[in-house]
């Protein structure tokens, strides 16, 4: 079986919005708009995405995306707990039905105790309900965004089928 390619998970993604009339909103940190970008290559996304947020900086997720300053003091911005308010934020700041978010540490440097290189949080939201994954990507930079933008898309087809 072979992996399917960023192209065709965004594909995947637009065809289940579609299916259900759903608009989607993404909130991305280490992704720098990874994840937008790879939506917004489909043909007729505007039908099923609305916006992007990226917001890189703690100070751009509290004002954008209405993210705890003492949140992110206590846990890092790199955690689940930020993920979710990052997706629920998001959602609070569009006309979006669901929305995704991704903060994390791609490196090469940023490391801290507990979060290697690599660690990504993910938050994928309704409205109603949080999904939120802590994963630990191997590879450089560019690896690591890849494969959080891949598991991004991924996981939006299962929360939103």
């Amino acid at each position: 079986m072979t992996t399917p390619t960023i192209i065709e998970l965004a594909t995947n993604v637009g065809q289940a919005l579609q299916r259900k009339g759903w608009l989607l909103a993404t909130a991305e940190s280490c992704t720098g708009g990874g994840i937008a970008q790879a939506i917004t290559e489909i043909a007729g996304s505007t039908g099923w995405f609305d916006c992007g947020f990226v917001t890189y900086s703690n100070a751009s997720k509290t004002e954008m995306l209405d993210v705890s300053a003492a949140l992110m003091a206590q846990l890092g911005s790199v955690s689940e707990e930020v993920a979710a308010a990052m997706a629920n934020g998001a959602l609070a700041g569009s006309n979006a039905h669901v929305a995704v978010s991704v903060t994390g540490i791609a490196g090469p440097t940023g490391a801290v105790p507990g979060k290697p290189v690599g660690t990504v949080c993910f938050g994928w939201s309704d409205g109603n309900q949080v999904h939120t994954e802590r994963l630990v990507f191997p590879g450089d930079r560019q690896a690591v965004r890849e494969q959080t933008v891949i598991h991004a898309l991924r996981g939006l087809l299962r929360f939103i089928d």
